[in-house]
């Protein structure tokens, strides 16, 4: 009943700042200009796209196998296929609780522990972070961010930074880790205690140094592709609106995009990133003089391209999982 109200209460915020930053995205443009935005677009450019979103969540998927390479040898395909319906969920749960749901299908495909599985995604989002943060310092010699973007960036360094050495303090110094909780939790409640340690052992066994030295390679160059095609997909959007030679934007517009738009997605907010994602594209659209009006036209075919067609696998593949939407609106059991 708790946990119900939790989700209601999280839904309840997620649509209330879907719908403040749809406000703030909308208020000052016109309408008509961007129906003929809309209707001048080259619609063909969607093709290219939507492979190229679908080819990284591919290399994601062959990422997440180098990560849980240590622990258990797992199928790409079955890894693709949980990591497609995880992001599917989280376009419309809030606080990224799709997380939840890719660990718990790989556990059942894979027969091993969800919440070790859901240690090598905690590690994986990390390495996002770098990833994002080295594209950002790479683009600054060439294109100077808003200072609330540097802000932003030199915040979510600092608290990446303090996750790790979190993460590896407690797993080198297991022991005072557990002595620790046992202090925090074990007065208020011995059976929540013996619960936290069981999933605190089974998420450290999912992080653990990669099998082969080169698989750290592997793991950098995947990060760059990976960035490399969502940041193409930028490009190809502009190129369906004309945008690089009717607003002669330089290449690392695309950069800039994907990291200020990054912000909406890595933040847990609004299911979908609807109206977060919206207003951060204009935004970034602003530092290169477009118009309101084309900027939220194209930020609507972008983000289109990035959820629908997932949100359309989502609802196919469901069933094929043996899940219902009923059990994917409720946080997946990961304790064990």
């Amino acid at each position: 009943m708790v946990a119900d109200m939790k989700n209601r209460y999280k839904i309840i915020l997620g649509v209330a700042l879907s719908a403040f930053f749809l406000y703030l995205s909308l208020r000052k443009v016109d309408f008509g200009q961007m129906a003929e935005a809309f209707s001048r677009a080259n619609y063909w450019y969607i093709v290219p796209a939507i492979v190229i979103v679908f080819l990284s969540h591919w290399l994601r998927a062959v990422r997440w196998k180098l990560l849980l390479y240590p622990i258990h040898v797992a199928a790409t395909g079955r890894l693709y296929v949980a990591l497609l319906l995880g992001y599917w969920a989280n376009n419309f749960l809030p606080a990224h609780l799709g997380e939840f749901l890719r660990a718990y299908i790989i556990s059942k495909k894979e027969n091993i522990s969800a919440s070790s599985a859901f240690g090598t995604i905690v590690i994986e989002r990390i390495i996002d972070v770098f990833t994002l943060l080295f594209l950002m310092a790479v683009t600054l010699i060439i294109f100077p961010f808003p200072a609330w973007v540097t802000k932003s960036g030199y915040i979510t360094f600092a608290v990446s930074i303090l996750l790790l050495l979190l993460l590896i303090f407690m797993k080198k110094y297991n022991k005072k880790s557990v002595a620790i909780l046992k202090k925090l939790v074990k007065p208020i409640s011995e059976s929540l205690y013996e619960k936290i340690l069981l999933l605190m052992d089974s998420f450290f066994q999912g992080i653990t140094p990669l099998k082969d030295g080169v698989h750290y390679v592997y793991v950098s160059f995947l990060s760059i592709l990976i960035w490399a095609c969502y940041a193409y997909v930028f490009y190809l959007s502009f190129q369906a609106f004309n945008f690089i030679d009717q607003f002669s934007l330089p290449w690392s517009a695309s950069l800039v995009l994907l990291v200020i738009t990054t912000i909406a997605v890595l933040v847990p907010s609004s299911p979908g990133y609807i109206g977060t994602y919206h207003y951060l594209c204009m935004l970034s659209l602003a530092q290169f003089n477009v118009p309101d009006s084309a900027a939220l036209t194209y930020a609507f075919f972008v983000h289109g391209i990035n959820f629908l067609p997932l949100l359309l696998i989502g609802f196919i593949l469901i069933p094929f999982e043996g899940l219902s939407l009923r059990q994917i609106s409720k946080k997946p059991d990961i304790e064990r």
